[in-house]
């Protein structure tokens, strides 16, 4: 498929001032629980909304999968839209900035999706990340561009960066075995991102995440030079209409890490 991605990058920006209005305003810690107790905020409607119609007047042909609802049928299509509108709910309810807007652009090989373009838009920084397999992964800071890559090292100590707000003892025991580092704590798909900005090396990830959860910024690290990887050390690919839940994944910058992810799968 053939699109402007300035496009895409425009509409999770314009995604992103929607959550905001929401943010500032008294609604923001009013939330319902959905089905999987996960919380469910008028941003992540007000978000699906402008990016559902968007992506139609993009390519009304290509349908589109997101966390808070489907249009169209993805096993009819060799190209599938997967959306999640606001990514870090719990950390926009904890009014933490750390929040993000996804949209990937998936292509299928049977029942299995990989992401070919992605966009990632983190709204209270005015930060964009995008990248794919025809564009080279950039960092869009308030307007400004600048082409970005993967930390190459060893270049001093190992940043690992961990989720603000879900760690469990699976994740220390993988800390452990890497010897020295320095560990960051983010919310959202942003830790994927600071490893393809090369503001880190490595994201483990031993806890559940949905498809919509990874695969924007899974397409920018694999354009910046790195990985996501599964339990196996192969690339993680997804499920959009079955089981829409990831296995355990890595993202990384080079694959130094690969025989201690392997032995941490027991």
């Amino acid at each position: 498929m053939s699109f402007e991605k300035e496009a895409a990058v425009g509409l999770a920006i314009e995604a992103g001032k929607a959550i905001m209005e929401v943010y500032q305003s008294p609604k923001a810690k009013s939330f319902e629980t959905k089905e999987d107790s996960s919380p469910l905020t008028q941003a992540d409607l007000s978000a699906h909304e402008v990016i559902v119609a968007g992506l139609q007047l993009i390519d009304a042909e290509i349908p589109i999968v997101s966390e808070e609802g489907r249009v169209g049928n993805p096993l009819e299509s060799e190209l599938a839209w997967l959306v999640d509108p606001l990514d870090g709910t719990k950390e926009f309810i904890k009014r933490n900035g750390m929040f993000t807007v996804n949209i990937a652009l998936m292509r299928r090989k049977d029942s299995r999706w990989s992401p070919i373009f992605g966009v990632v838009h983190a709204p209270a920084s005015q930060t964009t990340w995008v990248g794919g397999r025809e564009h080279q992964a950039q960092k869009i800071t308030k307007g400004k561009s600048e082409q970005i890559s993967v930390r190459k090292g060893p270049i001093g100590a190992t940043r690992l960066v961990a989720s603000g707000s879900h760690r469990n003892d699976r994740d220390e025991v993988f800390a452990n075995s890497l010897g020295p580092h320095d560990l960051v704590r983010m919310g959202s798909s942003l830790k994927a991102c600071a490893v393809a900005d090369g503001s880190a090396d490595l994201y483990p990830r031993f806890g559940p995440t949905s498809c919509w959860d990874i695969a924007a910024a899974h397409a920018v690290v694999e354009s910046s030079g790195g990985f996501v990887l599964d339990p196996g050390c192969k690339t993680l690919d997804y499920d959009l209409v079955g089981d829409v839940l990831n296995p355990f994944f890595l993202v990384s910058s080079t694959t130094n890490w690969n025989e201690i992810w392997s032995q941490n799968q027991d």
